[in-house]
């Protein structure tokens, strides 16, 4: 059985605070601690009334306090926005408070629209193509301190956070392979370059301190629930978010409706997108996964579901996971 871990957004359903998402995410955490996921990890986007995880370090930190085992991460931290020490500092001080429940994914997009990214950075001069340097210098941080160290994260020096480079892409990959990271692939919103991805990861893999052989993890979209029909409805509402965004208009996350309006550009663009997805009824999920995991041969699936109404989203994870173990019993 491979592991499953968890990725939330914290969404904020129309008609409803950023207040009212972080509630729901701390519970919808407790729920997937128990349930048996590895990883609960949130996510840094900025300027998006519809999600509500953009201080993410802070969020991580409200997940982590209330939940006890669960590891709670980023998927990611858009690095390209920080300064590396500032987030060795942050995520030192995290595993400070949290030993050994700490994880560190790094992506390299703005996480915004590039109005938004300037407001962030101020300078946008050389942001992503320092990226592998600015990686670099965050393992320094988090590697043992060495003598005539002139700069050090305190908290961070010396407790060597785990970190991950997530991508949708294969520049990802092959920065993955090459310092020998594991490595997370944002499937779940950009599936086109998934298996070359992959493949380039398992191929250019050198081993490293961190890891002696490839670890790849996989993106899903899960709607699940009781009926197919059900299941299609609240996929519904993520479809809206993504036709939003794409019309510039991006929103708060829509209520399900019966059909969405769109027109078919629109609807095949949307398809394309959101082609890692499993949504329907038990016996759907389960078939669904268990392909995903047949084709991509990942060692850990994350998996997240944007649903409008809280306690649907509960019972899709939970579902979610009765799919695991079934999927681990006929492994």
């Amino acid at each position: 059985m491979i592991p499953f871990s968890l990725l939330d957004l914290s969404p904020v359903p129309l008609g409803s605070t950023p207040a009212d998402a972080f509630a729901h995410s701390l519970d919808l955490a407790r729920h997937a601690e128990r349930l048996g996921y590895l990883r609960y990890w949130l996510a840094e986007h900025h300027n998006m009334t519809g999600i509500a995880s953009a201080a993410t370090a802070v969020v991580i930190g409200h997940i982590a306090a209330g939940t006890t085992t669960i590891r709670v991460g980023s998927g990611g931290i858009m690095l390209p926005n920080h300064a590396p020490l500032v987030i060795a500092e942050q995520f030192g001080t995290l595993a400070s408070l949290f030993p050994g429940r700490i994880d560190l994914g790094l992506g390299r997009a703005p996480g915004t629209d590039q109005t938004t990214a300037r407001a962030l950075r101020r300078d946008m001069h050389g942001s992503a193509e320092s990226f592998p340097d600015d990686v670099v210098e965050l393992q320094r941080y988090f590697a043992d301190p060495v003598e005539g160290q002139r700069v050090r994260a305190v908290p961070g020096a010396g407790l060597h956070v785990p970190i991950w480079l997530l991508g949708s892409s294969l520049f990802s990959a092959q920065l993955a392979a090459a310092l020998g990271l594991p490595f997370a692939f944002a499937s779940h919103f950009a599936p086109d370059y998934l298996l070359t991805a992959l493949e380039v990861y398992r191929k250019q893999f050198r081993p490293s301190a961190t890891l002696q052989k490839p670890y790849a993890m996989v993106g899903v979209n899960v709607f699940a629930a009781d009926t197919a029909e059900e299941a299609r409805f609240h996929f519904t509402s993520l479809q809206q978010q993504f036709i939003n965004l794409r019309r510039g208009t991006p929103g708060q996350l829509p209520p399900p409706v019966e059909s969405v309006a769109c027109s078919d550009a629109e609807r095949a663009g949307v398809e394309q997108a959101l082609a890692c997805s499993v949504v329907g009824a038990p016996a759907d999920v389960e078939a669904g996964l268990r392909s995903v995991i047949d084709q991509t041969q990942a060692d850990e699936l994350i998996i997240t579901a944007q649903i409008f109404d809280h306690q649907a989203r509960l019972r899709s994870f939970e579902l979610a996971s009765q799919a695991r173990d079934a999927i681990g019993k006929r492994a």
